[in-house]
């Protein structure tokens, strides 16, 4: 037992030291410039990644929001049951979130959808949606790549396939999305 958790920190460390810091202020840019501009961030994922995208979403509109003279606009599209199985129920579930996106979706606003696989159907219809509709649009994926790591403006592709590291790492970066806001003086205005 020792051995196998030994090897799972030692793993997610390396994926963890693998993270570009790089892309991370590219991506803290983005945000930044959609607070300045009062534009919507919009987030979406399956399972695990729901679940991030969610935590998100609560993180950079209240707690990152709290500091700064202005709030964020961000919505986690995983978050309407009732409009989720709607669209599933009425169209197909590839259009979950292209479907909301469709209501809500402008130029100029963000899409950040988060996967593992890269390949889920209604991910890349929901960023397909926000690309040909002039949104800036953001992935983080794990090391299968798929599809989301081309379709979109800015990719971050983490280095393992592991669905639990992977969805570690995701949070890890989204919460550096968030606490920059929080912890760096001028991070909005940048």
């Amino acid at each position: 037992m020792n051995d196998w958790i030994e090897k799972y920190l030692e793993s997610q460390q390396r994926l963890l030291a693998s993270i570009d810091s790089a892309q991370i202020a590219g991506l803290v840019r983005v945000l930044a410039k959609a607070w300045r501009e009062e534009k919507q961030v919009f987030v979406f994922g399956n399972g695990g990644s729901a679940a991030n995208c969610s935590h998100f979403a609560v993180d950079l509109g209240k707690s990152s929001s709290d500091v700064l003279k202005k709030r964020f606009k961000v919505l986690s599209l995983n978050d309407n049951v009732a409009w989720l199985t709607a669209l599933g129920n009425d169209y197909s579930y590839e259009d979950i979130f292209s479907g909301q996106l469709q209501n809500y979706g402008q130029p100029g606003d963000v899409a950040l959808s988060i996967s593992v696989s890269g390949a889920s159907p209604n991910l890349l219809k929901g960023l397909t949606w926000a690309r040909d509709n002039g949104l800036e649009t953001i992935a983080i994926v794990g090391g299968k790549r798929g599809p989301m790591a081309d379709l979109v403006d800015h990719a971050i592709v983490l280095d393992d396939v592991h669905y639990g590291r992977v969805e570690d790492a995701q949070m890890t970066i989204l919460h550096m999305l968030c606490y920059v806001f929080m912890e760096v003086e001028q991070a909005a205005e940048e």
